[in-house]
Formats: C-alpha cells, sequence, structure tokens
C-alpha cells in the first residue's frame, strides 16, 4: 500500500493484461497441428496452387493490419504492449475500421498458415484464439481506456466495432 491507501496495482497505468497476446495464436495454432496428427485432416484442402495464393493473401493481409497498427503506435510514441500506458486514444488509420487491428491480424495469420498447412483446424480455431484474446487481454484494455479516457473513448468505442 501507498501512502495514500492505493494498492501498486491501482497506481500503475495501464491494462490488467498478464499474459502477452501474441502467444495465443501461436499456441492455438500448436493445438490445430497436434489435433491433425492425433486425429486427422477436417476436411480436404485440394488445389495446391489456390490454397497457396489464398494462403499468401492472408498472410499479407494480416501482416498489413500488423504493420498499419504498428506504425500508429510508433508515430504517437506509444508502446503496443497492452499493460503500458496509454497516452492518447490512437482512432485515425486502421482504428477507424477495427478497435484491435494487432489482434484481428494475428488471426488472419493464423488462418493464413492453417491454409498454407493445409489444416483446417487451424483455420477453424481462429475464433477460439480471438475469444482467448478478448478474454485475457480486450476486456481488459477496454475497461482500462473506459476508465482513463472516459467519454471519449465511450464514443470511439460506439463508433468502430472491435474486430471489422
Amino acid at each position: 500500500m501507498t501512502s495514500s491507501g492505493e494498492s501498486a496495482e491501482e497506481e500503475r497505468d495501464g491494462a490488467a493484461v498478464r499474459f502477452p497476446p501474441p502467444l495465443i495464436p501461436l499456441l492455438v495454432l500448436a493445438v490445430g497441428v497436434a489435433i491433425q496428427w492425433i486425429v486427422g485432416p477436417l476436411l480436404a484442402m485440394p488445389w495446391d496452387l489456390l490454397r497457396y495464393v489464398l494462403g499468401v493473401g492472408l498472410f499479407a493481409l494480416g501482416t498489413g493490419l500488423l504493420v498499419a497498427a504498428g506504425r500508429l503506435f510508433q508515430q504517437t510514441g506509444q508502446d503496443p504492449k497492452p499493460w503500458e500506458s496509454s497516452p492518447e486514444i490512437i482512432a485515425s488509420g486502421i482504428y477507424r475500421y477495427t478497435r484491435n487491428p494487432m489482434y484481428l491480424g494475428m488471426g488472419v495469420i493464423q488462418a493464413a498458415l492453417g491454409v498454407l498447412l493445409a489444416n483446417a483446424w487451424v483455420v477453424a480455431l481462429v475464433p477460439v484464439s480471438w475469444l482467448i484474446i478478448y478474454v485475457i487481454a480486450i476486456r481488459h484494455e477496454e475497461a482500462y481506456l473506459a476508465g482513463k479516457f472516459g467519454q471519449t473513448y465511450l464514443d470511439y468505442k460506439s463508433s468502430v466495432r472491435r474486430w471489422l
């Protein structure tokens, strides 16, 4: 406890995220690979050329989302780690269309890797990744931002969707 009666947790300026969200799609990717190895393919993914084109396209899209969001963090001098302080709400660029372009991009990359590996389990588990990220990160980030920025964040939240 500090002299003012606040705990160190209350003093800390950042979302209460305890686990790095980028690890979730990696872990779920491993689960999808393991399921396919143990159970077998969820469905056949034929047409190698089409599969590669789709996989590379999805990978490029996911990477583009991560890069676009990362550049905005860099331009505003913010740290993208959710447990770090947010000095301002980023509402420009890709953040005009989605409140979570990095998490969206991670899921798209997970899907791309599933397509490229011909593993439909990995693709089917993308919503599971997003659900886990919601539970461990997004809900904490949203609570932190609402508490710190109040109506400004609530207005942004009501005008921009969480995913798309």
